[in-house]
């Protein structure tokens, strides 16, 4: 059984529909991508499994559980962490206080919780540097990096990344793509949404492209790189 399975999914904004009919499979273990162009509704397919689409029909099923029947603030607890686009740190806290927001739903667990953040400082020793500098004040690629901090305090077992390479420079998505494959690494199971369509081929190993709220295409990553359509389509090449 897959630790994803999302059948026939619609989703709507304000009555307007997004999603026509996702239907798609993630495995355990697996790194996924999902591509297309900016009106294709990737971001609101992450935003709907994170239960925060308020108008769905269809089935999420996480683990079996159907995710489209619970409320958005259990999704987390189940193990599903989500890095938003834009990253969303709080600027007036701390870098260390945001990333033990993350930790929330393992608050009972304080040993548990110490040792993740010694884990994400390890990940991103820049962070560890800044741990008490306020988040506002970090570089975009660092705040990026505290974004998915604070996601794996959570220590989730299936990470959503939403355009994490947005507004970042070379080096940092050089960088960037490094710690995404550690993470995968690590045992978390990846569902990366990327405008970057370069950058998501070549760290995870299966691809969905989508159009216009469908998913019109999908195969391994490497046959993608392969395939003219997405060459000439994603990559300008």
């Amino acid at each position: 059984m897959s630790m994803l399975s999302i059948q026939a999914l619609h989703a709507s904004y304000d009555g307007a529909p997004v999603l026509h009919g996702i239907s798609l499979d993630v495995e355990q273990g697996s790194f996924v991508a999902v591509i297309g162009a900016n009106t294709a509704g990737k971001s609101t397919l992450l935003r709907t499994i994170s239960g925060l689409v308020p108008r769905r029909s269809g089935k999420i099923l996480f683990n079996g559980r159907d995710l489209l029947q619970m409320p958005a603030h259990e999704i987390p607890v189940l193990g599903i962490a989500h890095v938003p686009e834009g990253r969303q740190v709080f600027p007036l806290m701390t870098v260390e206080e945001n990333l033990m927001l993350g930790a929330y739903v393992r608050r009972q667990d304080k040993q548990g919780v110490a040792d993740t953040l010694e884990q994400v400082y390890q990940q991103f020793p820049r962070l560890a540097e800044r741990r008490k500098q306020l988040a506002g004040t970090l570089s975009g690629g660092e705040q990026q990096m505290a974004a998915i901090g604070r996601a794996l305090m959570g220590k989730p077992s299936l990470l959503l990344l939403d355009e994490p390479s947005h507004g970042l420079a070379p080096k940092i998505v050089q960088e960037l793509h490094d710690a995404l494959i550690r993470i995968h690494s690590s045992g978390v199971t990846m569902m990366l949404i990327e405008q970057n369509t370069q950058l998501a081929l070549s760290v995870a190993k299966q691809a969905f492209v989508m159009q216009s709220g469908r998913i019109v295409l999908e195969g391994s990553s490497d046959g993608m790189l392969n395939d003219p359509r997405i060459r000439e389509a994603f990559l300008g090449i």
